[in-house]
């Protein structure tokens, strides 16, 4: 979901030629959307159905100029994989401060892929706001 809101974001905001990508720490390589996010998203208007999962590895985070994760956990894994200063917590990029982390709603109903989804509509606005302030610098 976050992929593909932060992709729209920057796309609305003229901001091209950033490539945005996802990869989970737990992911099944190769794996579609949950279907509970295929669904928020188009509530949206955003299509899923050509996602596809792949797994965090070293040679993504190495290829990364900015990583951006939605827990604690998932930051201190990316930063064992070599990201260092190049990896936020999302809700610290965004400017919400370092304890905001994003519920992550596998297993859940709609109720929390919709709140998920709220959240991250919000932090991936900030964040895109920061992005644009940094590339114009």
């Amino acid at each position: 979901m976050a992929e593909a809101l932060l992709r729209s974001e920057l796309a609305r905001r003229g901001l091209d030629g950033i490539e945005v990508g996802s990869a989970g720490t737990g992911a099944w390589e190769g794996a579609p959307a949950s279907e509970g996010a295929y669904l928020v998203m188009l509530e949206r208007g955003e299509d899923l159905s050509a996602h596809r999962a792949r797994q965090l590895t070293r040679d993504l985070v190495a290829s990364a100029d900015l990583v951006l994760t939605m827990s604690r956990s998932h930051l201190a894994r990316v930063r064992e994989l070599g990201a260092a200063g190049r990896a936020h917590l999302l809700g610290a990029y965004a400017g919400e401060g370092d304890g905001v982390e994003v519920h992550d709603p596998f297993g859940g109903d709609l109720a929390d892929y919709r709140s998920t989804l709220a959240d991250l509509e919000r932090l991936v606005a900030l964040a895109a706001d920061r992005v644009q302030q940094e590339l114009t610098r």
